[in-house]
């Protein structure tokens, strides 16, 4: 059983950066696709973007397209999603996912999830 813990969420005011932090036990890490998704209060949670097991290839959404990066360090079982030009509607509590294999961008896709760290952006 894959167990995953998300880290270095925070209050940042906006245009500033942050830089969360997941990190993975009990499984093969190198052999899962890793996932971030959000959740904003009163809103369904949304993909965020994903990475290859290998870290070669990384696709995100257009609302975070040219601000997010998403990273992983297979040696450590690490993932990481740096957040730069952060917006208001940036704000919600963030989960790292990771799977075998790669269906679609929804919740129901992913195996694995972590607990969410909590992301503010002040104006």
């Amino acid at each position: 059983q894959v167990q995953l813990v998300e880290s270095g969420g925070g209050l940042v005011q906006a245009g500033g950066s942050l830089r969360l932090s997941c990190a993975a036990s009990g499984g093969t890490f190198s052999g899962l696709i890793m996932a971030w998704f959000r959740q904003a209060p009163g809103k369904d949670r949304e993909y965020v973007g994903r990475i290859t097991k290998n870290g070669v290839g990384a696709w995100y959404a257009e609302s975070v397209e040219g601000r997010f990066t998403i990273s992983r360090d297979n040696a450590r079982n690490m993932g990481y999603l740096q957040m730069n030009n952060l917006k208001p509607e940036d704000t919600g509590t963030y989960f790292c996912a990771m799977s075998h294999i790669w269906t679609t961008p929804t919740v129901s896709a992913l195996q694995y999830w972590g607990q969410g760290t909590q992301v503010t952006v002040s104006s």
